[in-house]
């Protein structure tokens, strides 16, 4: 029996010269069928009637009909005069992969002939009878087969697979032939913002389109990507946020919006960064920071559920239970608990300075420091790593939170929070700072940092304050990162491996 079969794990071309030579007997095999007047690129349709997956999933109801199903042929086994070629098609739910038996006795002579001519990774169409062989296996026997695009770039096989993970993330579409695994993980992506979609949609939220290029960089601490308009002749900006522009829409008289969008931020890349990610944003008029923790638990205990069955999940051999309501710990108790500085003792900017002086900092930069800076700063350094999670860290200092409405009890601190899953932070919120004449203020000292040199500074947005002086209702906002949650769902190492082309560095 002579046998060749796509790898499903990894590429395969040992060498540069073995690519060269398959590619081009390929090539031959193409311009052969051409000049015969059967090229298969002439065809511009094919009446699928079922999927893989349909006919795998309830075979009593398929048995002995005629089906027409299309697909990429995987693997290949010639037994003489009868041949089995397994094909993988466009089934997301279930098995996709789906043997089909063909012979000369049953698509004819000359058929047979020609199919033998074909390779493995061509794109077929199978019509045939569903039927069961004898060692149990689901499978179709051909009737008629038709070509319907030559792959002339072999394709990865079975001992040698696509090894390199750059070349996988460069070339996506050989790494969704070799590894079906990776297909079933934006399967779960599609599931997962469909049903943060759907949560919102239920609770009457709108969704909403705002600017993806703005004349300023504003809403969030970050270096942006700057482009021109030649019309215009301006600079221009791709969004950091969305957050500006739907907190408009609620003063304008929006009770509730959202928005799934692009933010593209110009920083480093690692693990859980990518200069371009999707992220959403929620705002409800009349609610506050109580509301979106509210929210933000139940978006993403409900995107596990959608995406894998249970609130509990797996990542990376650990076990988060996502189910409602999540643990609390303010700022101040969690620098107190892993940095060891009591800020209920520590309640001025002179003595801040000397705990960071005593945590490591140089007295220099210290002393360019305020208490809520110094702070956050514990914070940053000593209690992420050990926030596991779920968890909400509220109580943030005003200084690092322009956007958020001062704590009635303690004008220090915001009423805002942030969200830690593993470590990571997967979503922002807080009560929505509503006041015109505190918000320019903390714009004019966020503009003093940024021509101070600080690049991530919040410029001064006078056109949001006219927004608010108009006024804008107690509005709760929330910012989400998806594409960290979906790697968490979906047990992914990576955000590239959760991004179907993800920034690359040019070869």
């Amino acid at each position: 029996m002579d046998s060749k079969e796509l790898n499903t794990e990894n590429t395969g071309i040992e060498n540069l010269q073995d690519l060269q030579e398959q590619t081009r007997l390929r090539l031959e095999k193409l311009n052969a069928l051409k000049s015969s007047g059967q090229s298969p690129y002439l065809q511009t349709k094919y009446p699928v009637t079922n999927l893989a997956c349909e006919i795998q999933g309830d075979f009593e109801a398929f048995e002995n009909k005629e089906v027409m199903l299309a697909g990429r042929i995987t693997s290949w086994r010639n037994m003489g005069k009868a041949n089995f070629i397994d094909i993988r098609d466009g089934s997301i739910e279930g098995i996709s992969r789906i043997q089909v038996y063909v012979s000369g006795k049953e698509i004819g002579d000359d058929a047979f002939t020609v199919f033998k001519t074909w390779d493995l990774g061509d794109i077929v169409g199978v019509k045939g009878v569903v039927f069961r062989t004898k060692t149990g296996e689901v499978s179709v026997r051909a009737s008629e087969l038709t070509l319907l695009s030559k792959s002339l770039y072999p394709l990865p096989e079975k001992h040698h697979g696509l090894r390199d993970k750059e070349e996988r993330y460069r070339k996506r579409y050989l790494d969704l032939i070799a590894n079906p695994h990776v297909k079933d993980v934006f399967v779960k992506r599609s599931l997962i913002m469909r049903e943060l979609r759907a949560f919102l949609d239920s609770r009457g939220f709108l969704e909403v389109d705002t600017p993806v290029l703005h004349t300023h960089s504003l809403g969030a601490a970050a270096r942006p990507f700057i482009t021109r308009h030649n019309a215009l002749d301006i600079p221009m900006y791709l969004r950091i946020e969305t957050e500006l522009y739907l907190k408009r829409l609620i003063a304008g008289g929006f009770h509730k919006v959202y928005e799934v969008g692009r933010i593209f931020r110009n920083e480093g890349m690692d693990a859980t960064h990518n200069p371009e990610f999707t992220s959403m944003e929620v705002y409800q008029a009349y609610g506050d920071m109580e509301d979106v923790i509210d929210i933000t638990e139940n978006l993403v205990s409900k995107a596990a559920l959608a995406a894998t069955g249970s609130m509990v999940i797996e990542y990376q051999g650990k076990t988060f239970d996502l189910t409602p309501p999540w643990q609390r710990i303010t700022m101040q108790d969690a620098v107190k608990k892993w940095a060891g500085f009591d800020f209920d003792e520590i309640q001025t900017d002179e003595d801040a300075r000397k705990a960071a002086v005593a945590h490591g900092l140089s007295k220099k930069e210290a002393n360019k420091m305020t208490r809520g800076q110094i702070i956050f700063r514990l914070f940053d350094d000593c209690c992420e790593e050990h926030l596991i999670g779920p968890v909400f860290v509220t109580g943030h200092p005003v200084e690092v939170s322009p956007l958020s409405k001062r704590d009635p009890v303690d004008p220090r601190i915001t009423r805002r929070f942030e969200a830690y899953i593993n470590c990571w932070e997967i979503a922002n919120g807080f009560s929505e700072l509503n006041d015109p004449i505190d918000q320019y203020q903390r714009f004019k000292e966020q503009q003093e940092q940024l021509e101070a040199g600080d690049e991530e500074a919040h410029p001064m947005d006078e056109d949001f304050v006219n927004a608010l002086e108009v006024g804008l209702p107690p509005t709760g906002g929330l910012g989400i990162g998806v594409d960290r949650v979906i790697m968490l769902i979906t047990d992914s190492p990576t955000i590239r491996d959760i991004i179907p082309f993800p920034t690359m560095k040019p070869l």
